[in-house]
């Protein structure tokens, strides 16, 4: 059986902090991630392949995004190295002082987090779009702002990309990679700049986007931890000997392997890391003292997107970065719910069909005859004028109440089936918050021209989707009332870890991502000191 120090499981904020900060404090890291290691050469936006992660089969399908689907709730997470870094859409802000004053620790403070917000800022190289680089969605949201008389909320959001404050749209083919700089980052990883080309959350192909493996993961592997894709973690139990033992399923070579470690680190995200723990306590029965309040205080963050159309102006949402501003109603001024508008983007995916055709051509004249006459109707149009181009996906979080337990259970149709994992989900906790975010997307829409459409999903089914999830593992001061206490130490096993999305007990009405690194900043100082 293998022997290291301290396993870390998963590679997104939570795991890549760790991992690094205790490879720095003299410990032997093992880093196991469920994912591939991608590169810009295999990324969906680059080959248009490998898109799809299938929990049920991972030796088959472990592409770029697992989509988890519990009925009314969905659940949008990246699988790979880096984590949620890979998908999520850059924008790294801190949780507001009044995100804690209720549902944490006591130990946790927005003082006791201060100075590692700073820290994971100036690791990631946190930076707003330069005011000459706003996009058509950027202008519309300030506009919006202004219309409804709310001009002062509005403000550009920073995030984790690397501009190059000399380019600008006049460029001719402006959003070709070619006019990205290159660079080496202090890591000793090539990174480039931002082109707008769209692809943040399909895997950026310039290497402008600051993620985990490009900062985080490749600091901890010069200071000596190894990092290992396509090992997904199925349960642990604690060792005779102390520490715990670990059984690991390698996607690669079709074969399960046992880790022995004395710490383990799990950061498999809001849902990888509960399930993990639930599979543990409920189905191998391997950690039967884990608390009862597992699973429970899921929230969705309260993200939601209304798409709104534009006839007569060009919004253009596939270019840019896939956010880049917010009006900011986090006060409670509306009604007392508390929310964060935001612009949204998705990827240009016919402009990435154009470019794979192109590369296929220069490389065999005659591939893909069968599709020329498709992508001659594309061309056509898009030298028309892009269907897409007049809409506005009004994006946003909003902070709602704990509505979410996660459990495990069998299908009725097949009760012989391995256990699932199970959501049930209450609409109720999160109607009020939503319900305010999506009404300003109407307002501000109107405001300025537009028409907006509600989706027919939640004005009909109260169905959400969320890239967001928190909470399931939830940080607390006893077991009575969470799962791990204020450091991420799961109650009743010592040098067993929760850090990631799943230990945030309560909804912070913004992009989480800073939040969680920050405390998995400070968990690790807190391990150093003890």
């Amino acid at each position: 059986m293998e022997r290291t120090d301290t396993l870390v499981v998963g590679s997104g904020f939570g795991g890549a902090v760790m991992a690094l900060r205790l490879a720095q404090q003299g410990a032997r890291v093992l880093v196991l991630e469920r994912g591939r290691r991608w590169s810009p050469q295999s990324y969906p936006s680059v080959s248009g392949r490998h898109w799809r992660w299938d929990e049920r089969r991972p030796e088959r399908h472990n592409g770029w995004i697992d989509f988890r689907a519990f009925g009314d709730m969905s659940v949008a997470a990246g699988a790979g190295v880096g984590g949620g870094s890979l998908i999520y859409a850059n924008i790294s802000i801190p949780a507001r002082p009044d995100n804690f004053l209720r549902g944490w620790p006591a130990a946790i403070s927005y003082a006791a987090l201060a100075p590692h917000f700073a820290t994971v800022q100036q690791m990631l190289k946190v930076a707003p779009l330069p005011a000459n680089q706003f996009t058509p969605r950027t202008r519309l949201l300030r506009d919006a702002a202004e219309a409804i008389g709310e001009g002062k909320r509005f403000t550009v959001l920073p995030q984790a990309v690397t501009f190059d404050p000399a380019w600008h749209t006049r460029r001719e083919r402006p959003y070709d990679y070619r006019h990205s700089r290159t660079w080496t980052n202090e890591h000793g990883r090539v990174q480039g700049t931002c082109v707008h080309c769209g692809n943040c959350d399909i895997g950026c192909p310039v290497q402008a986007k600051n993620t985990l493996d490009l900062n985080y993961l490749a600091e901890a592997e010069q200071c000596g931890a190894e990092i290992r894709p396509l090992h997904h973690v199925r349960w642990l139990r604690p060792a005779e000997e102390g520490g715990y033992e670990v059984g690991v399923r390698d996607l690669a070579a079709g074969k399960d392997v046992r880790i022995l470690a004395r710490r383990v680190v799990i950061a498999a995200g809001s849902i990888g890391s509960t399930e993990l723990l639930l599979r543990c306590r409920d189905q191998y029965q391997t950690l039967p003292g884990l608390s009862d309040r597992l699973g429970h205080g899921w929230l969705s963050n309260g993200d939601f997107l209304t798409p709104a159309r534009y006839p007569h102006r060009d919004i253009s949402p596939s270019r840019g970065p896939t956010i880049s501003a917010a009006i900011d109603f986090l006060d409670g001024s509306q009604q007392g719910q508390r929310f964060l508008v935001e612009d949204g983007g998705f990827p240009d995916v016919v402009g990435n069909l154009l470019r794979r055709r192109k590369r296929r051509l220069l490389t065999d004249p005659f591939a893909g005859l069968g599709k020329h006459r498709l992508i001659g109707i594309l061309r056509h149009l898009i030298s028309k004028r892009d269907p897409l181009t007049g809409l506005m996906p009004w994006f946003g979080q909003a902070q709602d109440e704990a509505g979410g337990v996660l459990s495990l259970g069998r299908p009725w149709y097949a009760p012989w089936r391995r256990n699932q994992l199970r959501m049930k989900w209450d609409y109720r906790a999160a109607e009020p918050a939503v319900e305010a975010l999506s009404s300003m997307h109407v307002r501000l829409s109107e405001a300025t021209g537009g028409q907006p459409l509600v989706p027919a999903t939640w004005r009909w089914f109260r169905n959400l989707v969320t890239p967001h999830p928190l909470g399931g593992c939830n940080m607390a001061d006893s077991p009575e009332q969470g799962v791990v206490d204020h450091r991420g130490e799961v109650f009743g096993y010592p040098e067993l870890f929760v850090m990631d999305g799943a230990v945030v007990p309560v909804a912070l009405g913004l992009n989480p991502s800073q939040t969680i690194a920050a405390l998995a900043e400070y968990a690790a100082a807190q391990i150093a000191e003890r």
